[in-house]
């Protein structure tokens, strides 16, 4: 990979990193936390689009806190203000406006000069009042606990109070206060991780990092992306950027197939060739044309037959990847099918769905990628810790959640003609997490869009099973992200998503 994402740090190192970055020079300081507080701003807006267009007169609760959490969210305040005119702020100040440390004091001054007459500092939070987002910089990654009784007991207050919008900076304050959207502001905490409290994660890039700096536990960002919307080559054909080979579809599940290879489609693979059971190829050829689909022998039940074996083998020298598994079944022929194909094929394969079984991802000899949710990678790793199972298996795991994560481990061969499949080398197990996507990705058919995307971006870049793994799982989310900023989360179906794929791309060129 080029673009390897950022890394996520302890408190300790984001001390020092911070401390090598501003040298304790105040205006330095300054400076970044108003790239902070308007890089919140702007992040709010977009993804308060979810529920609707923000408010122009928005109702706005800030609660600072005495340090620099308290100051990005009072100039968060501040341009948010700026940009909606009819928009008001109360300020809460938990321990008093002279506990403010002096940037904090700075950024509460700002507000008031730009935004007097629509600010109003209030002791304590109105259980009668509503608001349309509260900015939460009570405490930050160097809070230490417990906090004090009379705060949770506000905390109480504030997470009962009618706030369409829930947003904290950089950390939900003690993990006391809930929140919808948690900003990590130029650096992503591991304090972050896992935290209940935290609702849907997102990084601000302040260009506090440069991506090169060392870390087994990364955030990845749109950069990632970047690369696929550049121009392409002027001599360029359809063999140029890879042929992927679809295997799936089922008389009981058969739109799985069909959703990955729509999904591949508009991934940017030359080539896309699907084999599916012969009753459902002539309609589906009709939904796709642009892909090749092939008819397989099918069993009594619907499922492919291992009579099919002979045609796989005639087109295969073809494919530069793989993808088998969506729609695909349980059936035991169906099964015995594919652990044969796996164990036999000459490039890199990702497995999905019913394909996920544990002896058919142990016996095989090639690169893979698993792409399972919860329940799969427990059917697979049979007991093992994701970063065990990468070691033993040397698969590079996609493992869908709330947050997904892309777990693998550096390979000692890189051939991209016929990878093999050998245990990791020297290289330590690394985890990349996405924080794109959220709740609309909650439905039946996210996964095999998922999976045909990566499918088509491995193929383009066969020798390197991370890359194609990352950037899937980021451009999947991105385009999610942007679906529910037009339509919402609830009435939309999955397939909308691959409309705003070409939108998702064209951004990602837009980071630096």
């Amino acid at each position: 990979m080029s673009f390897q994402g950022f890394p996520i740090l302890s408190g300790e190192e984001s001390v020092l990193r911070e401390g090598q970055l501003f040298d304790h020079d105040e205006e330095q300081e300054w400076a970044a936390m108003q790239r902070a507080g308007c890089a919140l701003a702007k992040a709010v807006v977009r993804d308060f689009a979810e529920l609707g267009a923000f408010p122009a007169a928005a109702k706005i609760l800030v609660i600072a806190g005495k340090g620099h959490n308290g100051g990005d969210a009072l100039i968060a305040a501040q341009t948010l203000l700026a940009q909606f005119p009819s928009a008001s702020a109360d300020v809460l100040m938990v321990f008093g406006d002279r506990a403010l440390r002096p940037l904090a004091r700075r950024a509460y001054q700002a507000l008031l000069h730009a935004a007097r007459h629509r600010v109003v500092l209030v002791s304590h939070p109105f259980a009668s009042k509503t608001y349309d987002l509260s900015l939460d910089g009570l405490f930050g990654f160097q809070f230490r606990p417990p906090a004090t009784p009379a705060v949770i007991e506000l905390a109480e207050r504030i997470n009962a109070l009618p706030i369409r919008f829930r947003a904290s900076v950089d950390l939900p304050s003690a993990g006391i206060i809930r929140a919808d959207f948690t900003y990590a502001t130029g650096i992503a905490k591991q304090a972050l991780m896992g935290n209940p409290a935290t609702g849907r994660a997102r990084f601000l890039d302040l260009g506090f990092l440069s991506g090169d700096e060392p870390g087994n536990e990364r955030v990845l960002t749109p950069r990632v992306l970047a690369p696929l919307a550049a121009l392409r080559p002027s001599q360029s054909d359809k063999r140029t950027f890879g042929h992927v080979f679809i295997l799936g579809g089922s008389r009981r599940y058969p739109g799985a197939v069909l959703m990955s290879v729509l999904a591949a489609l508009r991934s940017g693979v030359g080539l896309v060739t699907a084999f599916v059971p012969e009753t459902l190829a002539a309609s589906f050829a009709a939904r796709a044309p642009e892909a090749m689909w092939v008819g397989w022998p099918e069993t009594p039940e619907g499922n492919l037959a291992l009579e099919g074996q002979g045609l796989w083998k005639a087109h295969l020298k073809r494919a530069t990847a793989i993808v088998i598994g969506p729609g695909i079944g349980r059936e035991a022929e169906t099964l015995a099918l594919v652990a044969d194909l796996v164990k036999t094929a000459p490039v890199p394969v990702l497995l999905d769905a019913d394909a996920l079984q544990a002896e058919i991802v142990r016996q095989a000899k090639t690169r893979l990628v698993v792409t399972p949710h919860a329940g799969e990678f427990a059917r697979i790793a049979q007991g093992a810790e994701e970063k065990t199972f990468v070691a033993e298996t040397g698969a590079t795991l996609v493992l869908k959640g709330p947050v997904t994560s892309v777990v693998s481990a550096a390979m000692r061969h890189s051939t991209a003609d016929a990878p093999p499949r050998d245990a990791p080398s020297t290289g330590a197990v690394t985890t990349h997490y996405a924080f794109s996507g959220g709740p609309v990705l909650a439905r039946g058919g996210s996964g095999d869009l998922l999976a045909g995307l990566i499918g088509g971006l491995l193929a383009q870049t066969p020798a390197d099973p991370l890359l194609a793994a990352c950037r899937g799982v980021v451009w999947h989310g991105l385009a999610a992200d942007l679906l529910a900023q037009t339509h919402g989360q609830a009435a939309v179906q999955i397939t909308q998503l691959l409309d705003f794929l070409p939108r998702a791309l064209r951004e990602s060129a837009d980071v630096p």
